[in-house]
């Protein structure tokens, strides 16, 4: 019944999904990376294996696109402000990386016999590298670490090199070698950097803030914009991945790492496009090589060792520099040695122009195989050291579990306040689900519905939030007042942290907000972001962060700060202070204690008619505004604070938020002296 090779579409769509279901279970009993087991499939179903599967134009198709995904996740999940604070440790790495490998491997190709040419172009083929266990990296959560960011960031100039030599040698192969080729190469490489850089952040702006962001319609405006890249990249003469990579740097600040944008880029290329390249890669595999042609053991041995001396002295000399542990070293050391279709393409092009011929392309391919089993083994035995010891690091964050909270009384609003949930997680807290809270009031005579309503609207939560891979709680309540209810689940689930809307309205009876919020402030203790988002969060260039005197000797001031500085990092913003009244080197010295450190300039201002008068007018479109605010009577209360969400809601940014820090039980019974009863308080003026 069957044809080998098997060239039912069906069949072969089914045998891959089978071999990516089961092969990662094998690896995993080996203890082996699961990334290997593709690889290894190819091997053994591929052409010069049992020849079940040939490598179609359609595994090759599937293949890139996986490549590219690799390399543009790679590109989103780069920690920007840390790649501009450590660029030099990238940029000495890149050039360690490439030319110590370079100078190693095409020394030995030019005693093995290859000609000047040849050995330079072997030589730069080496030099270059796929970061192919960087989604073990970002899996175990050391994506953003200094050793990786490091790592990454210096494959943007080994692989720029090796693409630009090859380039140049191949050129030469066929005779076009000459200064109008010098001129059009660079011209080309330069309009393609500047229309990524350029284009890409004013288009990607422009779509987040004027279309509609229905899932499908994102991820698709995504995978337009990525091999979009690539096809500009191949037209300026240089390999699509070095497109892929930099359109995700461009695309980094527009989709942060908890959203659900991010979870579907990622769910498609581990599930599907990223586990065919790997199969691909192992359907080039002929071990019979090894046995066949001797010079190929003598070849393949030689570059290996070339590449491994290159690469590990590259890891070895960066981590001197820098300080880093052996298990960083190591890690570096592994994810920069997989060779694979940056590797291969540049093979096929030596072999096409007469440079390399069938034994070195046989020996490239085995090396391909060596390195990518070996790379990312070593990135998953050693990363998982370097995520413990992160693990081990204090923070300042209580010990009890973060809980979000999320009265959600509005849909048009939903999806922004569960946006800000999911980028304000704490990293320690990733296993506790998001709470979204519908209250319905008792008295209403159309009690049960409403009670469906607010359920319809709670299972719109869920599937938001689902999209996001973040799990979440549904929570549906009937109470005689909105504020009890939402302080009740406050303390029946433990919230620490409370997330609610705003609309920018009050009435002159209303304290600050109105009256279910003020009420929620004036008998609850946790903090409490006040939001109005006007903008999409992923749009946001800068946080205008202003410091009120005497805010930081509140009980929740570190937990606040900590919280922005994860707000601004996830998004990719800078922060910049206005401390009023307070002085900015103290302000700079907290700000340095807390990590992550985003961009963040202090400035000292007068008092609150100057903030209103000098500065409220120089704020963006696509700032976001916070405010670390105090509740009434506590320290650093003041009664501006109770004037500045109605002067924000006036003003040209579309976005603020009041934070009111965490208190302390004490502090807050201290304030009620004279209040009325709680009972009372609750049951007035709500709305």
């Amino acid at each position: 019944m069957f044809e080998l090779p098997i060239k039912e579409p069906v069949f072969i769509f089914a045998l891959a999904m089978i071999i990516f279901f089961i092969f990662p279970y094998l690896m995993k009993l080996l203890r082996i990376p699961g990334l290997i087991g593709p690889i290894l499939a190819g091997v053994i179903i591929g052409p010069n294996g049992f020849a079940i599967l040939e490598r179609s134009s359609t595994i090759e198709l599937l293949g890139t696109v996986g490549l590219l995904f690799i390399i543009f996740i790679a590109g989103l999940e780069m920690d920007l402000d840390g790649f501009k604070k450590y660029r030099n440790r990238s940029i000495v790495f890149g050039m360690l990386s490439f030319w110590l490998p370079f100078a190693v491997g095409t020394l030995i190709s030019f005693l093995l016999g290859y000609n000047l040419a040849a050995s330079i172009l072997i030589g730069s083929i080496l030099g270059s590298h796929t970061l192919l266990g960087y989604p073990i990296a970002s899996r175990l959560g050391i994506g953003k670490s200094k050793a990786i960011t490091t790592a990454v960031g210096g494959s943007i100039l080994t692989d720029t090199f090796s693409f630009l030599i090859l380039a140049i040698i191949a050129g030469a192969a066929v005779g076009q070698l000459d200064m109008y080729f010098g001129i059009k190469l660079t011209i080309s490489l330069i309009v393609f950097v500047a229309a990524i850089f350029i284009g890409t952040p004013l288009i990607a702006r422009w779509f987040f803030r004027n279309v509609t962001t229905e899932g499908p319609i994102e991820f698709t405006f995504v995978m337009v914009m990525l091999f979009a890249a690539g096809s500009l990249a191949l037209l300026a003469g240089i390999q699509p991945i070095l497109g892929a990579f930099l359109v995700g740097l461009a695309l980094n600040r527009f989709i942060f790492d908890q959203g659900p944008l991010m979870n579907r880029i990622r769910f498609t290329a581990n599930a599907i496009f990223i586990p065919f390249f790997l199969l691909s890669v192992g359907m080039l595999m002929d071990l019979r090589v090894l046995v066949s042609n001797p010079k190929a053991w003598i070849l393949t041995i030689s570059i290996v060792f070339a590449l491994l001396i290159g690469k590990y002295s590259a890891a070895l000399l960066t981590s001197k520099f820098y300080g880093y542990s052996k298990k960083e070293r190591i890690v570096i050391f592994g994810l920069t040695t997989p060779q694979a279709a940056g590797t291969l393409a540049s093979t096929l092009v030596g072999f096409n122009v007469g440079l390399l011929d069938q034994v070195t392309v046989n020996g490239m391919i085995i090396m391909i195989l060596i390195t990518c089993i070996g790379g990312p083994y070593l990135v998953e035995k050693y990363g998982r050291g370097i995520a413990l010891h992160e693990n081990q690091k204090p923070v300042k964050k209580g010990d009890a579990p973060e809980r979000i909270l999320i009265p959600i009384a509005n849909p048009k609003t939903m999806e922004s306040l569960l946006d800000l949930s999911f980028v304000i997680r704490q990293s320690l807290s990733k296993e506790q689900p998001i709470y979204a809270l519908r209250v319905v009031q008792r008295d209403m005579w159309a009690s049960e519905g409403e009670v469906a309503k607010a359920e319809k609207m709670l299972g719109q939560a869920v599937t938001y939030s689902s999209g996001a891979d973040v799990p979440i709680r549904v929570i549906t309540r009937v109470d005689r007042n909105i504020a009890i209810g939402i302080n009740r689940a406050i303390a029946e689930e433990g919230i620490t942290t409370l997330v609610a809307g705003w609309n920018g309205e009050r009435t002159t009876q209303q304290k600050i907000f109105g009256g279910v919020i003020d009420q929620v402030l004036d008998q609850s203790n946790v903090a409490v972001l006040i939001s109005k988002l006007g903008h999409p969060l992923n749009t946001t260039k800068r946080i205008i962060l202003v410091l009120p005197n005497g805010i930081d000797h509140k009980p929740g001031y570190w937990d606040a700060l900590s919280t922005i500085k994860l707000l601004a990092t996830n998004l990719g913003a800078s922060i910049y202070c206005y401390a009023i009244k307070g002085y900015p080197e103290t302000f700079k010295a907290q700000m340095r204690e807390i990590k992550p450190n985003p961009p963040t300039e202090v400035e000292w201002v007068e008092g609150w008619g100057s903030l209103y008068k000098e500065k409220l007018n120089t704020f963006n479109r696509d700032d976001l505004v916070v405010v670390i605010s105090a509740r009434k009577g506590t320290t650093a209360w003041h009664p501006q604070l109770e004037k500045v969400p109605e002067k924000l809601a006036k003003i040209n940014p579309e976005s603020f938020i009041i934070l009111y820090p965490t208190e302390t039980k004490e502090d807050l019974r201290g304030t009620r002296g004279t209040e009325l009863p709680k009972e009372v308080l609750l049951e007035r003026d709500y709305d």
